[in-house]
């Protein structure tokens, strides 16, 4: 599990992340949802260490992460698998060097060892026997699928996603949730998923936060998401004339 305390983040005199708490679930899909400039990538950064937080706690199954000597905050990196919102593949590698790369980075194991654990992830995101293709060959939901391999190559306890959707047609987009919510339910990982695609949120949203301003501004599941009364919530998730009179309330 991850929780945060009272997160504050400032750049220069602008407060963009104000004085938020959420605890992440294990095991389930963790959504972060506002809408762009809302502070939620910014939450994120300060989550993996890529921002240093004014103040409050960061807490990775009770250890508190910005508190951690380098050797100790290393560790906790070794953990974390990222899927980066345009994939990130090494355009001069084939897929099986990309998902090799955090092995290389993290672990002592074997040639043969890698080659087997590639494969592994390989075959479950369905791109079996893909291994020497480069990422210019593919799709962009098989860069996704690509992406999510190497995210969890070195077998994390806790996943990051940026808009794992982002730039992917609506059936491709089902396509890479239900591969994510399948993959943190089977490894029982802590998956955190900074998204605005609402039908993500539907699909998908097993215990989310609503930023809004900075702030944690609602936090539910889908289920009680398209009732809610949170005005700030509705217009997000009703922002379309369409969406307001088809759930008309």
């Amino acid at each position: 599990m991850i929780a945060i305390k009272n997160i504050n983040k400032s750049f220069g005199e602008r407060q963009v992340v104000k004085n938020v708490s959420f605890e992440f679930t294990q095991g389930k899909t963790n959504l972060i949802i506002g809408e762009s400039g809302c502070g939620k990538t910014t939450i994120l950064k300060m989550m993996v260490g890529l921002h240093e937080l004014n103040s409050g706690e960061i807490l990775y199954d009770g250890q508190n992460f910005p508190l951690l000597n380098s050797d100790g905050k290393q560790e906790i990196r070794k953990k974390i698998g990222m899927l980066f919102q345009g994939g990130a593949l090494f355009d001069s590698q084939t897929l099986e060097e990309n998902v090799n790369f955090p092995l290389d980075m993290f672990t002592d194991l074997t040639k043969a060892e890698k080659l087997d654990r590639v494969n592994f992830c390989l075959q479950r995101v369905q791109l079996e026997g893909k291994n020497k293709l480069y990422p210019a060959e593919l799709s962009g939901g098989m860069k996704k699928r690509a992406a999510l391999a190497r995210a969890i190559a070195n077998n994390p306890k806790y996943l990051f996603c940026d808009e794992p959707n982002s730039g992917l047609d609506p059936k491709t987009s089902i396509i890479i949730d239900t591969l994510i919510k399948d993959i943190t339910e089977e490894y029982n990982i802590t998956t955190i998923i900074i998204t605005h695609d609402m039908n993500s949120v539907m699909e998908i949203g097993e215990n989310i936060m609503f930023v809004f301003k900075g702030e944690n501004w609602w936090a539910g599941d889908k289920t009680k998401i398209l009732n809610t009364d949170n005005k700030e919530l509705f217009d997000f998730v009703f922002a379309s004339e369409f969406m307001k009179t088809f759930f008309k309330k």
